[in-house]
């Protein structure tokens, strides 16, 4: 079934060699990874209403507003990528350019957290499926009455999906892409149909001060909603793990900004939609169900049940996209040595990451059934998903610092070209820092004691704090153990 990688310690190390990753994607397969990954669909579903209650009625104001440093963040990565595609992105150009322990972590939190973030989709995206069939009216399965309010049989019938959208990431990217492809074409037929109705079929009067930055509310405001809006567009990236797959490495460049772009568009259309048919207070009241209320405003049924199904559809293509991005990430870890061979083993005849796909995956199905049985583990779970954007905005930063630092010639060479490659992805970096330590201010500040519980904010900075720390262990075993060549000589 698979081939070993052999560690050698350098960039794309296999490529001309046995067991090297298959170039079989283009630059619209690569697009389409990112805008699976950073689902859309799902974030204006769930998150404009949640951002509402923020800042209001500048929905389209604040996706402005982040989408700035989350671009010249992108301009980083593509310029990284441009010259060292590595299936490991920003661990491995955060550890040869900035330190290797620092890389190491860059990898650990990535992966963790987008672990956690897989089992807790697994539960959101089984009840989004019997919510579908509750609307086709299909009630029960084999005796069983279907429970959209059910956590077991959430959990159950998302792990299902998880892991055939695993096997498919076996398969291979192109298949990978193509099943995206057709899921990412009804989402957006869906949205661009639902919003461009609401822009003309909404009663509520429009104003061009809802894309206008300064006139949020307070700068409380603006700092929350950066939080969730950065959050928002989370995900671009993973078309860079797998930039040695794609044919021609400037693709995933394109891809990447190509994602984004469209992202951007989506968010102030559907922001602007949703201005025009909800008033503020059913829009912030409707939060989680965002899309799928929406709906209902609009149409009647079947087509209101529309949002529904592109919500769905979207959740399945975000847990096939954050499986193939992180099993290449351990790839690239075990090729450097950091890891163990196992995660190096290719499927002979697709030359995916296959072993490593089904153990990541089987981390996930692990992590989601115990947190059915274990009461503490779903709060860790839920914790965790809060604390991401902490952990988001300190990988992205690092990755824009290491950027900053190895095209920092430029400032001198071709001073405006430096203002792209060095001064943008450094101002990115702070806006993101600032956003995560006042999330982390946010969680510190909203409590005074310690308690086991989701909400509670010491409990959240205890989460980010133990999602770092636990790989310095496994750090330091792969530098002192292994005697890894990624630590030892991190510029190879």
């Amino acid at each position: 079934m698979a081939s070993t990688v052999k560690d050698t310690g350098s960039g794309p190390r296999a490529d001309a060699g046995h067991g090297a990753l298959h170039k079989s994607i283009g630059l619209l397969d690569g697009a389409v990874i990112a805008a699976s990954s950073t689902a859309a669909t799902s974030s204006i579903g769930i998150g404009l209403g949640l951002m509402a209650g923020v800042v209001g009625l500048h929905l389209p104001a604040i996706m402005l507003l982040a989408f700035l440093p989350v671009l010249a963040i992108a301009g980083g990565y593509g310029r990284l990528n441009a010259v060292e595609p590595d299936a490991g992105s920003s661990y491995r150009w955060v550890g040869r350019i900035l330190n290797p322990w620092l890389g190491f972590l860059t990898g650990w939190v990535n992966t963790v957290g987008t672990v956690v973030f897989m089992a807790y989709t697994t539960t959101v995206t089984g009840s989004a499926v019997i919510q579908l069939l509750d609307e086709a009216h299909l009630h029960s399965v084999a005796g069983l009455r279907l429970d959209a309010d059910s956590t077991v049989q959430c959990t159950v019938l998302g792990l299902a999906v998880l892991i055939g959208a695993a096997l498919v990431a076996v398969r291979g990217l192109d298949l990978a892409a193509r099943l995206q492809k057709a899921l990412l074409v009804f989402e957006y037929l869906v949205l661009l149909g639902f919003c461009g109705y609401g822009l003309f079929a909404g009663d509520q009067p429009f104003s061009l001060q809802w894309y206008n930055p300064f006139d949020l509310p307070s700068l409380d405001a603006v700092a929350q909603g950066m939080v969730l809006a950065v959050f928002c567009y989370w995900g671009f990236e993973s078309v860079f793990s797998v930039g040695e797959e794609v044919r021609e490495p400037r693709d995933a460049s394109r891809g990447g900004f190509l994602a984004l772009v469209v992202m951007l568009l989506l968010f102030l259309l559907a922001g602007t939609a949703f201005q025009r048919v909800l008033p503020l207070d059913e829009l912030a009241d409707n939060g989680a169900h965002g899309l799928t209320y929406f709906g209902t405003r609009l149409a009647h049924q079947p087509l209101a049940a529309l949002p529904l199904v592109a919500l769905t559809f979207s959740a399945v293509a975000s847990l096939q996209s954050s499986v193939i991005p992180t099993a290449r990430g351990m790839y690239a870890m075990g090729r450097d040595g950091v890891l163990g061979r196992v995660w190096t083993r290719l499927h002979r005849e697709h030359a995916t990451p296959a072993v490593g796909t089904l153990l990541i995956t089987g981390v996930a199905v692990l992590l989601a059934l115990a947190s059915l049985v274990i009461p503490t583990v779903n709060d860790l779970i839920s914790a965790s998903v809060n604390a991401i954007g902490v952990i988001v905005a300190l990988y992205y930063a690092l990755t824009a610092v290491a950027a900053a630092v190895r095209f920092r010639h430029l400032l001198r060479d071709d001073p405006l070209q430096g203002l792209r490659a060095v001064v943008g992805p450094l101002l990115g970096a702070a806006v993101l820092l600032a956003v995560g330590g006042y999330l982390a201010w946010t969680f510190y500040d909203s409590t005074d004691h310690f308690e086991l519980a989701a909400d509670n904010g010491w409990f959240e900075l205890t989460v980010v704090t133990l999602m770092v720390v636990t790989g310095l262990p496994s750090a330091a075993w792969a530098r002192w153990r292994r005697r890894s060549p990624y630590f030892l000589d991190p510029t190879n």
